[in-house]
């Protein structure tokens, strides 16, 4: 009987794990996508990748709505150079839900200068009609290493 019960749990992990692996890949195809269109920004391809319910609150504390930050990026008001994850993580806490921490050194130039830093950030991904879009994203940027 245990040996019944421990390959029951065995089999529904690796349904979960098969069920999820899908998805991650999705997510992760479409946060690459992102990121291109961040680096060279398109109308076309933000707009794509973007939700309409986007809020992108930038390590400033600045927060953007879907038009305005596809209006300064595609203006050149920021240019991202570089952007670089040194950990990402992702979970699906719900149907239709990915969310992606970690850290990520960002390198941009903005109407304000340079930025070069490192960044732990929480975004949120959802399946909008099939696809995944890029819903809400919050920073903050972490102190340089001391040696």
């Amino acid at each position: 009987m245990k040996t019944l019960l421990t390959s029951l749990a065995l089999l529904f992990v690796v349904q979960l794990f098969a069920e999820e692996n899908p998805k991650l890949a999705a997510v992760q195809a479409a946060d690459k996508a992102r990121v291109a269109a961040m680096k060279t920004p398109t109308t076309e391809a933000l707009t794509a990748i973007f939700s309409n319910d986007l809020r992108y609150a930038h390590s400033n504390g600045i927060v953007d709505t879907k038009a305005s930050f596809i209006d300064i990026l595609t203006a050149g008001k920021t240019k991202y150079a570089g952007y670089d994850y040194e950990e990402q993580n992702f979970t699906f806490p719900a149907p239709g839900i990915a969310l992606m921490t970690g850290r990520a050194h960002v390198k941009a130039l903005t109407a304000t200068g340079e930025m070069d830093s490192v960044l732990s950030y929480l975004a949120v991904w959802r399946e909008e009609g099939g696809q995944w879009r890029f819903l809400a994203w919050q920073s903050c940027k972490l102190p340089p290493v001391t040696k």
